[in-house]
């Protein structure tokens, strides 16, 4: 049974079941910033499992998770992943442990008719309530089913000893017994045993307690179901192979990796991963695109911190597998259009976006190949410092540094290491790797309390916006909040958080600033500075400058009007922008992030060159034309699912709800967007682009303004174009061409004084061979030159090497806030075993720079000036040691 219909099946028999099916949230969590990738299926239901947003009671999902816990076993083992989709079914304060079961039993035997001799259960040693029910009502027999402690069958694992406090309990799992030929071979092995035999396939989580310090465990009233099972495990049990890998949510992938490789000698070889695949490279390779995709699919894009610093180095590991087999060249990137067809049932949007996606792992592997190209001089710069030879700790920090941050693989660095004489710690190394797998899972796992929620509104379901249209509406208070505490009152002075039940204040979401204004009744007055949204809450931030507040009271709270005007003359201009970006650049162009304020907006967008100067303009007028054409906007309210097929373009990473707003702007642009927005585009008045940028690996971005601030910034420019009109002494169009006019004779100028200081230079070189000093049988030539370049320091080393042998020549030039030096040596001193990159770095640090070169030329930079007479006299030293 292939994957696709194992994830409908699911979802379909748990839709009969009176479930909500919810489609996967992103991989970046939203509003939880205990995680840095969704690890598991019940984290977009956080706040249903305590009680809020209950719409719903029963919830299905097939979940796209990320986890980096284990990353060295992926591929070495036939089930570890970094990605894979959680099958799971939930119950907010509904059903429990008896349905719970009964259902996950009639699933698999009933639905799926994997028969019940190869199943097995485990509950908790403690959980006689689940023992009794697999025991007596689903029948499976005593012996089948086995007790297990805190580690193996309470979660969190272990989690009365270690915590966190927060909501857990007991959980129950059904097993796949793969047969006596797997495994330990005891006639006694059961699911406890870990070797191998039992396949964990589903683990059903029964949510009864809340822990509290100390350990202790209290009875919640609500208590939910949280189950999980890996779609690759269950599709492996269902077509018969041993190895996830070998399922066709793979195999696809390997058998294109193994095609392509240069290290397969016969057809049989090509046709054998397990050929290839003794060291788990060709199964990790398939695994980290899968990662790798779909986390840049979700917004996530390569980096050096964060979520981007996992999917670079998923990314890098991927290429070093790649070498391992044979590859040479970017391979990773054309396994994108194989994933893409593999996962085009769930998810088709991949398969849009293929292109998109694959020139940012082109442009990652483009990167890190050649880095592992240049290792050698890579290895010459950050071992350049002369005690690290027999410094093994040192070495070993700059080696774990190097594996870390540009993924040099350790193997490869030792081997240059012991080329050339350096020792090494191997305790140290293994040391900050343990150091860095500790913070890397902390980082990726759950924190803190698991259920972490706002005490500010834990009992308020939502907040009722009547912005869209109304600039003023009456509200009651329902919550003040004065520092960390919920208060009854405020008076004047006083900074506090409220909560209306009704509000046409905006809070900040979607890339939109939060509105500000105030709250007044009678002579009270709140001015509110920010507005936040948290789920569906809308909190007012501010103070009150005169009177007092109290909770229950009726308040008029009115938006500041002319502000919000001009965030919505920003927020239209966006989405006008984002299509005359598709227009200009092309369709592969997608949101990667957006501000938008009452002074400006900013949008980030996908996008792999560089935007010319004559497509920024172009994109300028084409927004302005949309401007002018002054086309209504229409507001649409529709299912997500609908809104998507309609052709409306979404945030990627950004999670919708399954009701949205979609926003068009006749045939021009159509969003989804909760955002507020002007009536027609024509009240944009004036759209100006200010900047334009890249920010990250394949991500450009565009700052502009509209309106009131785009006429001020033109009227700006031209008062600048007339100041210098009047300066140049010639009309405003003519500043062209005068100016163009006198750049050539300041180049013709630069020309000629150049040449005069060369000719200056061939009639100082006799003074400054006499000023030679003897050190140690070489010749040491200083000589400072000031107001000099450096094009015109190394000519004068050259004239002077001409004319010389045996000689160390020193050049510098210097100003009140740098120092430049160029160094040559002549062929005989070279030969001598003299090096002028050696002695350059040797000496920069002492003038607060750096520098590099050749044997027989280098030259250094530095912004300590004042420190030139320090750095020759280190240089005289070093002369003065080398042996004859």
């Amino acid at each position: 049974m292939k994957a696709d219909l194992l994830r409908e099946k699911f979802l379909d028999f748990f839709k009969s079941k009176g479930h909500r099916i919810v489609e996967s949230d992103s991989l970046v969590p939203r509003d939880d910033p205990t995680v840095l990738f969704t690890p598991a299926g019940m984290n977009q239901f956080k706040k249903q499992f305590l009680g809020s947003l209950a719409d719903f009671r029963r919830a299905a999902s097939s979940q796209r998770c990320l986890r980096t816990d284990d990353l060295d076993k992926v591929g070495k083992t036939c089930g570890h992943h970094t990605f894979f989709e959680m099958l799971g079914n939930f119950s907010f304060g509904d059903y429990f442990k008896a349905d719970a079961i009964a259902w996950a039993w009639e699933f698999l035997t009933g639905e799926l008719k994997i028969t019940e001799d190869r199943l097995w259960v485990s509950v908790y040693k403690d959980d006689a309530e689940a023992y009794q029910i697999w025991k007596d009502t689903i029948r499976v027999p005593a012996e089948k089913i086995v007790k297990l402690g805190d580690k193996a069958n309470f979660w969190p694992s272990e989690a009365k000893e270690k915590g966190p406090n927060g909501p857990c309990g007991p959980c129950s799992e059904i097993f796949f017994d793969q047969g006596k030929d797997v495994g330990c071979g005891r006639k006694e092995c059961d699911p406890g045993c870990g070797c191998g035999r039992f396949l964990e396939v589903w683990n059903l989580v029964f949510t009864q307690f809340n822990r509290k310090d100390g350990g202790g465990l209290e009875p919640l009233p609500q208590k939910n179901i949280d189950t999980g099972m890996g779609l690759e495990r269950l599709a492996a049990v269902m077509q018969g192979v041993p190895n996830n890998f070998e399922t066709d949510l793979f195999k696809p992938l390997t058998k294109e990796i193994v095609s392509k490789c240069s290290a397969t000698e016969t057809l049989a070889d090509r046709q054998s991963v397990k050929v290839l695949n003794q060291n788990g490279s060709i199964y990790a390779i398939a695994d980290h695109v899968r990662a790798v995709v779909f986390a840049i699919y979700d917004g996530v894009l390569p980096s050096n911190d964060g979520r981007g610093y996992v999917i670079r180095k998923l990314i890098r590991k991927s290429n070093l597998h790649l070498r391992a087999l044979g590859f040479t060249k970017p391979f990773l990137y054309k396994l994108v259009p194989v994933l893409a067809q593999i996962m085009e049932r769930p998810y088709p949007e991949i398969k849009g976006r293929r292109e998109n996606i694959a020139e940012v792992i082109l442009s990652e592997e483009k990167s890190f190949l050649s880095i592992l190209d240049s290792s050698n001089v890579l290895f010459s710069e950050q071992f350049s410092a002369p005690h690290l030879k027999s410094d093994s700790v040192g070495t070993a920090e700059v080696a774990y540094r190097l594996y870390d941050t540009y993924g040099m693989p350790l193997d490869i660095t030792l081997d240059w290491l012991e080329k050339n004489g350096f020792q090494f710690s191997q305790k140290t190394f293994d040391k900050r790797a343990e150091e860095q797998k500790a913070r890397s899972k902390s980082q990726s796992a759950m924190k803190g309390d698991v259920f972490d929620i706002e005490a500010l509104h834990a009992d308020i379901k939502e907040t009722k916006f009547e912005g869209y249209r109304d600039y003023e509406a009456e509200g009651k208070i329902l919550k003040i909040l004065k520092d960390t505490a919920e208060v009854d009152s405020i008076r004047q002075g006083d900074e506090a958080r409220i909560i209306l039940d009704r509000t046409p204040f905006y809070g900040e979401s979607g890339g939109q600033v939060g509105d500000s204004g105030i709250f007044v009744s009678g002579a009270n007055t709140f001015e509110v500075s920010d507005t936040k949204r948290i789920d569906k809450v809308i909190v007012h931030i501010g103070r009150v400058i005169a009177g007092g507040f109290r909770k229950s009271d009726t308040i008029t709270a009115k938006v500041d009007k002319e502000r919000r005007l001009a965030i919505a003359r920003n927020h239209t201009a966006t989405h006008l922008l984002q299509a005359a970006l598709r227009k200009v650049l092309g369709a592969h162009v997608q949101q990667q992030g957006s501000l938008v304020a009452e002074d400006r907006l900013r949008f980030d967008f996908t996008h792999f060159k560089d935007v010319t100067d004559d497509e920024l303009g172009r994109i300028e007028e084409v927004v302005n034309r949309y401007v002018l054409d002054n086309q209504n906007l229409i507001t649409v309210e529709m299912p997500v699912m609908e809104a998507k097929k309609s052709g409306a373009l979404a945030f990627f990473g950004e999670k919708y709800e399954a009701s949205v707003r979609v926003i068009s702007i006749a045939d021009i642009s159509k969003e989804l967007c909760g955002g507020t927005h002007l009536t027609s585009t024509g009240q944009i008045g004036l759209f100006k682009i200010i900047q334009e940028g890249s920010v990250a690996s394949g991500v450009r971005r565009i700052e502009a303004i509209t309106g009131e601030s785009a006429y001020k910034a033109v009227k700006e420019e031209d008062k600048t174009i007339v100041d210098i009109a009047h300066a140049l002494g010639v009309p405003s169009d003519k500043i062209g061409q005068e100016l163009e006019r006198r750049l050539a004779k300041i180049k013709e100028m630069e020309k000629q004084l150049q040449s005069l200081k060369i000719e200056a230079l061939k009639n100082s070189v006799e003074s400054v061979l006499k000023g030679a000093e003897n050190i140690n049988g070489i010749q040491l030539i200083i000589r400072d030159y000031p107001n000099a370049d450096m094009a015109i320091l190394r000519n004068a080393t050259d004239l002077i090497k001409a004319r010389t042998d045996n000689a160390v020549i020193v050049l510098t030039t210097s100003s009140n806030l740098s120092i430049s030096i160029a160094m040559a040596v002549t062929p005989d001193a070279c030969a001598k075993g003299i090096d002028a990159s050696k002695l350059i770095k040797e000496i920069a640090p002492r003038i607060g720079g750096s520098g590099g070169g050749r044997k027989d030329f280098a030259q250094a930079g530095g912004n300590k000036p004042e420190n030139r007479e320090d750095a020759i006299k280190k240089l005289k030293a070093i002369i003065n040691q080398i042996k004859p």
